[in-house]
Parts: C-alpha cells; sequence; structure tokens
C-alpha cells in the first residue's frame, strides 16, 4: 500500500503548515495572512503545558480556549472513552430512545446544580446550547399563553457563541458586521465594564446605573414582548470582565420584579472557574437557564447544554408543551457523556474546587496582582482562576492608546508566544484562564513570563512611539 505524503511527515512543521494553510480554514483567523505566515503546529499535551512540532515546551495558561479545566494528559479519560466507543459508539436520543451514559450525566448534573435545578438539554458545546435557549424561552412563554413574550435582552461586547443564534445573543459589533446580525428579537443593553467605561464614578455606583439599563429597556420594549435576559456572570471572551457587586443582585431583582427568565451562559464560569461548581453560586443569582460546555469535559470531547429550572421544566414538560420540536444528531453522545462523567469524577477526587476557593486560587491572585506595579497595567483583577491585565499608556486616567485597539496588546500576545506562553489577547486586554491543576511553581512561572513579555512590549512601542 502506498502512504499519502502526510503520513510520512506528521511531524514535519514546514509541510503541516503549507497543507493547513492550503486546505484548512480556521475560525476566528485572516486565513490568507495565517496560510502565509504558517500557524503554530500543536504536537502534544500534558499537564499545563503543550509542545509544538519545533519541540518548544509552552505554558498554556488559558486551558485551550478556556476548557481544559483539569490538564492534559488524562489517561483515565481516554480508557473510559474508548470503552464506551467499543461497547456503543452512538446512538441518537430522539425517537424515545436514551442510553446509559446520557442517563447518568443528566443525574449527576442535576446533583452539582443548585438545588432548583434538575433537568438537562444536551448539545454539542456552548453555541449550540445557546440556540436552544432561544427556543427554549420561546416555547416555554408560547406554552403559558404569553405569546408576544418573544425578546430577549442581552449586552454589548457579550460573548455566547457564533453561531447565527448564539452570535446575535452575544454583543460583538465586528461578528455582526459578517452576516447581517443580530437577528430580530434580539436586543442589547450596556455592559458592566468599569475599567473602561466607569469613568470617575465608583464601581457599586456604576454597577447598579448598568443593571437598571435593563429595567429601562424592558419598560421600552414593554414587559409583555421579553422572554429573558441573559449574561455570562463574567464576560470571558469580552476581556475578563468581573462586574462590580452591586451588578447581579440588581439584575435579578429586576428579573424577579418582571417575570423575565435569567440566563445564566457558564460555558465559561460553570465547573468551577470561580471556585464554586457555578458562578451563579459565587454571584449569589438564581438562574432559569444555565448554559453549559467547556469545562463539563474538560474540552476532552466536544459536549455542551442547558441546564433548566423546575420553573421552566415544569411548562415544558406539561401537557400543554407537548414536543420540544428541537435537538441534535450528536445530544447527549455517549461517548462525550463518559468522557464528561469521568471528568467530573476527578474533580471530585482531587477535590479540585476545593483547591481554587482556598489554595491556587488565593495565590494565583496574590501573584497576578503584582503585575499591577508594572508602568503598562492600569489594573490587573482576577476571581478563581480568570483574570486579566488592562494595558495602558497612562495608569492614573486609566486611558486607552492612541494607537489602533489591539496594537499593543497583539504585541503583546506575539512576546507570549516568542517565550512560550499562551496568554490571550482582547484588544489591549491580557487574559488567563488557567488549569485547576496549576502548581504554585507553575503559577510563579506564568507571572515571570507574563511580566517579561510586558517588559519587551514596552520596550518596543517606546522605541517606535506608540502611544
Amino acid at each position: 500500500m502506498t502512504l499519502h505524503p502526510s503520513h510520512n511527515q506528521e511531524k514535519n512543521t514546514e509541510y503541516l503548515q503549507k497543507i493547513n494553510g492550503e486546505h484548512h480554514m480556521q475560525p476566528f483567523s485572516a486565513n490568507g495572512e495565517l496560510a502565509e505566515a504558517g500557524a503554530r503546529i500543536i504536537d502534544k499535551a500534558d499537564g499545563c503545558y503543550i509542545w509544538d512540532t519545533d519541540g518548544n515546551k509552552i505554558l498554556d495558561a488559558m486551558s485551550g480556549l478556556w476548557c481544559t479545566s483539569i490538564g492534559y494528559g488524562r489517561d483515565e479519560i481516554a480508557d473510559a472513552v474508548a470503552e464506551q466507543m467499543k461497547k456503543l459508539p452512538y446512538y441518537n436520543t430522539f425517537f424515545k430512545t436514551s442510553h446509559s451514559p446520557a442517563a447518568l450525566l443528566a443525574e449527576r448534573l442535576a446533583t452539582l446544580a443548585p438545588e432548583h435545578i434538575n433537568k438537562v438539554f444536551f448539545s454539542s458545546g456552548g453555541s449550540d446550547a445557546n440556540d436552544t435557549n432561544i427556543r427554549l424561552v420561546r416555547h416555554y412563554w408560547a406554552t403559558k399563553g404569553k405569546k408576544s413574550k418573544k425578546t430577549i435582552i442581552a449586552r454589548h461586547n457579550a460573548y455566547h457563541g457564533s453561531t447565527v443564534g448564539a452570535a446575535s445573543l452575544g454583543g460583538m459589533k465586528f461578528m455582526h458586521e459578517q452576516g447581517d446580525l443580530p437577528i430580530p428579537g434580539i436586543v442589547h443593553i450596556n455592559q458592566p465594564y468599569w475599567y473602561a467605561e466607569g469613568g470617575d464614578k465608583d464601581p457599586e455606583t456604576f454597577g447598579l446605573e448598568r443593571a437598571r439599563e435593563l429595567e429601562e429597556k424592558i419598560l421600552e420594549l414593554g414587559e409583555d414582548n421579553v422572554a429573558a435576559f441573559i449574561g455570562e456572570p463574567i464576560q470571558g471572551a469580552g476581556g475578563v470582565i468581573i462586574p462590580p457587586d452591586s451588578y447581579w443582585p440588581e439584575i435579578q431583582r429586576i428579573c424577579d420584579k418582571y417575570e423575565i427568565l435569567l440566563i445564566a451562559d457558564e460555558v465559561i464560569c460553570g465547573f468551577g472557574r470561580t471556585g464554586n461548581w457555578f458562578a451563579s453560586t459565587t454571584f449569589n443569582i438564581k438562574p432559569d437557564l444555565i448554559t453549559i460546555a467547556k469545562g463539563l469535559s474538560s474540552g476532552y470531547l466536544p459536549i455542551g447544554g442547558v441546564l433548566i429550572s423546575d420553573r421552566v421544566a415544569d411548562v415544558i414538560y406539561s401537557e400543554e408543551g407537548g414536543e420540544f420540536n428541537h435537538g441534535y444528531t450528536y445530544s447527549g453522545h455517549p461517548a462525550t457523556c463518559i468522557a464528561a462523567l469521568k471528568n467530573l469524577d476527578i474533580m471530585e477526587r482531587e477535590n479540585l474546587i476545593d483547591r481554587i476557593k482556598n489554595e491556587l486560587g488565593p495565590y494565583l491572585k496574590e501573584r497576578w496582582l503584582t503585575l499591577s506595579d508594572h508602568p503598562l497595567v492600569g489594573e490587573a483583577r482576577l476571581m478563581g482562576t480568570v483574570g486579566a491585565i488592562e494595558l495602558t499608556p497612562d495608569k492614573a486616567s486609566r486611558a486607552p492608546f492612541k494607537a489602533k485597539e489591539g496594537t499593543v496588546g497583539t504585541i503583546c500576545r506575539d512576546y507570549c508566544f516568542a517565550n512560550n506562553l499562551i496568554m490571550r489577547a482582547v484588544g489591549d486586554t491580557m487574559i488567563i484562564s488557567p488549569q485547576f491543576t496549576m502548581s504554585f511553581e507553575e503559577v510563579d512561572e506564568l507571572v515571570a513570563k507574563a511580566r517579561l513579555c510586558l517588559d519587551k512590549t514596552l520596550e518596543q512601542i517606546t522605541a517606535e512611539n506608540i502611544d
């Protein structure tokens, strides 16, 4: 048998970059530029590190894409998935049929979720889970005889996924510009981003003002037309925006007052990221729906879903609710459910949530906040294991750079790559989301490399007069 050329060049970086550029269109990329420059080809991973095909060992402070919470290289998950694939590699959950991995995972999630939540609808990831939310809230209100309650209120600069529905829920203008979004029935209010938008107001006053924009929008649209409000407890891809303490209690009050469903998108924050199983607990809110994905399986296999409160489930399950005409081929895929179950086993056995709350989280915060003394850093912030540093030319005024937004952040990100650190840039904000298993020594390495990259960034923008 003659092997395709690629079989003989699996680790040849130049060849892999060539075929990747010729045939692989990558997400959120300027693919023409990327094809010319060549993508970094990742070859293997273990713990908190990844290696590229040139042998560089890289500290992954983003947990892949916010998801590899328990770290790389967990054979226990691989072995369980392999065993499941041999027994039942696939079956759907349509047509009055289910299987043990889906049933067992659903039961497990009901035990971990807040007490008022006992149902889950499975999807393949966060984007289609948020599409599910659109269908769920509208079906819920229609079943209750309130068919006009269709509009969902979201926030500018939020990220809820990349499908047409999920990207519409999100409030990122650069995404809306491609595809004539948002779709009808979705509107946006301002985000609780005190650092960039709070001006001279104290954070708590600003948080209340931004929360009360929800009430203003409900009154503008009419309570009878509003179905739900959706928000990330902490806006992740928007720049790790941790809202003022005053914000979420006021949002909860408004939703309760006007009988609006509250959707907490916990694709990033769920499964321990803030030091509790769910950030809804951290912020003391009671959502009707919780979007889940990423940390559910630590990214080992793609899975997502919606945790559904008893309030909503009782209506959907009622005789009037009838059939819920919605679903996905891979809803509750047996192999992904097994991966998620084993991931949760590991998290519980190793007490990773307690570790974040009592050990890793406090140490990471202490070390991360030391970066606030750097001349380029206007603010360092962190909750649990998710954090950000704001880059600025003027610490006192929190001023943005005069250069195009993202210019300095991109320079810093490129220095991170060059110095074997994965730290993501969102505009001129640098963000992290490390694994729950990161050692104190690895935290020190992360902070030391981050400071080095900040130093190099400052040197370059000073030399090039970027301000």
